[in-house]
């Protein structure tokens, strides 16, 4: 049997913003430590992500110490610093895609940062921790919560995958279109849609549910430029019933960490 390597952590503190890369990470009960925990909505309240405002990518994030740092990548701005450790207690109830969740309002200057950088009108939410937002009961095991990330606390993808699709392709480009949270490398391309039950470091994940991709994909991350592709090639072999799927979605038993390099053990095949 193949040997299987994580290769690539990410967290995307502020969803639909620039990703952060990290050798090791916590694994809580609603994800990886920071994981989406942030969000930017409009004036209704309702989420926004690079679907909509594809200059959501412009934005880069960092964590230093117990700050949470913005920073556009083409604009002279100075960085946004916010507080890890939220003083705000003004809650607001926001949209995010069938479910309302209370969020803390992180304050009129992260409003006002994020307005000017973005060319809208927006704010900036946290999600605290008395906040439970349920996994979808047709997937979850366990009542399982996650953070605002779309649907689930982890996304996978196998290199070989991502070397498959970019054989196919005109101009190659780079994993961070697809936003995982995890990458591993070794065996072939797709093997992850045939695992249902996996180990990696001291953690149990179990991959409920192939990830359906949507325009966020044809975003250039550093240009915020829209084109076509990946999708129009994926949907040429990745589609199912007109959704087009990449990646794996995950659901965790119990807490603890993963690093670089841990070994990802096969436990149980769909």
């Amino acid at each position: 049997m193949a040997n299987y390597n994580l290769v690539e952590i990410n967290i995307y503190p502020v969803k639909s913003l620039g990703g952060i890369s990290l050798n090791n990470s916590e694994v809580t009960d609603r994800g990886l430590k920071h994981d989406r925990r942030w969000l930017i909505i409009n004036e209704e309240e309702k989420f926004i992500t690079q679907r909509t405002h594809p200059q959501l990518a412009l934005i880069k994030t960092k964590i230093s110490g117990n700050k949470l740092i913005l920073g556009h990548k083409t604009k002279d701005i100075p960085p946004l610093v916010i507080p890890i450790h939220h003083e705000s207690i003004e809650t607001v109830i926001v949209s995010i895609w069938e479910d309302l969740v209370e969020a803390r309002v992180v304050g009129k200057y992260a409003d006002e940062w994020l307005s000017d950088a973005l060319g809208i009108k927006c704010r900036l939410v946290y999600m605290h921790d008395e906040t439970q937002r349920l996994v979808d009961r047709a997937y979850a095991a366990d009542n399982e919560v996650v953070s605002f990330a779309d649907a689930y606390p982890f996304m996978m993808i196998g290199q070989s995958s991502w070397d498959d699709l970019n054989s196919r392709l005109k101009e190659k480009l780079p994993m961070n279109r697809f936003r995982p949270n995890f990458v591993f490398k070794g065996g072939n391309p797709f093997d992850e849609d045939k695992w249902k039950k996996i180990k990696i470091g001291d953690v149990v994940f179990n991959l409920v549910k192939p990830c359906s991709r949507c325009v966020t994909t044809t975003v250039n991350q550093d240009t915020a430029e829209k084109k076509e592709e990946p999708l129009k090639t994926l949907s040429t072999y990745r589609s199912v019933n007109n959704k087009i799927y990449f990646g794996q979605n995950l659901l965790h038993e119990g807490n603890g960490t993963v690093k670089i390099g841990d070994e990802i053990e096969i436990l149980e095949f769909k």
